[in-house]
């Protein structure tokens, strides 16, 4: 849902806005918008970024993987894994996509080790999916006689903020997210930039300065919302859970101070009960609204954001 389109904002047409060539290709793609919650329209969490020829991955939630069969890609040609953090609604995806993507084309062809790069505690997930998987990796190699090349994977862990990866003008840059609260540490956020162009990926957090200090001027600046209706804001269970996330109320002061081309939902966390209803799309943008006057997009699976010299292109991809 666009709730603001301005000049620079283009809407249902790809590369309208941004004539890019192949190399200069700047693409976001939300392959999952939901929560934990098992929607079959909102999947976990995940983000696709491309980069002229790179692929990179932010969270692996759950059906990832069909999100990307859907946009045609291989689940071997994703390039860098990048993990926020270690919940499981972002994480149950990594081995579908790391076992699966090692298989036979159409849908596999991966013949050189899964990239991962996450906050520390990113080698031990992987080489617990190591065992977890040994008995299935070992019957491929030995039956489909599959190459031990293709289910390696390589780590990469950081401590501290910083630049965490960089290569053909592709440059990812870590930043701390959800301070208030050490209980869920670690936890990051990411900014990317290519060709002059930025996006920040706020992953899951409470109101954080750092996305400020980071987005401040990105293109793109995608945060995750936690909205639900006064009544159920009564039960401790609910304030617990919002007090790791942002209001739209919240994400508007953010988004107001960043000055973001365009601010984009993603990680909708939109409870409700039998007697309460969850919050509509409409509600969020009419919070946002509170806090926020600037071009705002609520995400949904398979919405794409090109980003080029004269704006940005929003569309849909693939089949849902």
């Amino acid at each position: 849902m666009v709730a603001l389109a301005s000049a620079l904002i283009v809407v249902g047409r790809p590369n309208a806005a941004t004539a890019q060539t192949a190399q200069d290709l700047f693409r976001v793609t939300l392959l999952g918008t939901g929560a934990p919650d098992p929607l079959p329209d909102r999947f976990g969490s995940s983000t696709l970024i491309e980069a002229g020829k790179q692929k990179i991955l932010i969270d692996a939630g759950r059906g990832a993987t069909i999100r990307l069969d859907q946009l045609q890609i291989p689940l071997g040609k994703i390039d860098v894994l990048f993990l926020t953090h270690y919940r499981s609604d972002h994480t149950v995806g990594i081995p579908d996509l790391w076992l699966t993507g090692w298989l036979p084309p159409p849908f596999g062809r991966r013949n050189s080790a899964l990239h991962v790069i996450g906050p520390v505690g990113a080698a031990d997930l992987m080489s617990n999916l190591k065992r977890a998987y040994s008995n299935d990796i070992k019957v491929r190699m030995d039956d489909q006689k599959l190459s031990p090349e293709g289910v390696a994977v390589t780590v990469e862990e950081f401590k501290t903020e910083g630049v965490v990866y960089e290569k053909d003008g592709l440059r990812v840059t870590a930043f701390e997210n959800n301070h208030d609260n050490p209980a869920v540490r670690p936890s990051y956020g990411y900014r990317i930039d290519y060709a002059g162009h930025s996006v920040l990926v706020s992953g899951d957090t409470s109101m954080d300065e750092n996305v400020v200090k980071y987005g401040t001027g990105t293109d793109l600046l995608v945060h995750e919302v936690f909205a639900v209706m006064p009544e159920l804001m009564k039960s401790p269970a609910i304030q617990l859970i919002a007090a790791h996330h942002v209001t739209p109320q919240q994400a508007g002061m953010l988004f107001s101070r960043a000055h973001p081309k365009l601010a984009v939902y993603t990680h909708l966390s939109v409870i409700g009960t039998p007697a309460v209803p969850h919050v509509t799309t409409d509600d969020i943008v009419s919070q946002t609204r509170e806090t926020y006057k600037g071009a705002l997009v609520v995400g949904e699976d398979l919405m794409a954001f090109d980003i080029g010299t004269e704006g940005i292109a929003v569309f849909r991809r693939g089949a849902r």
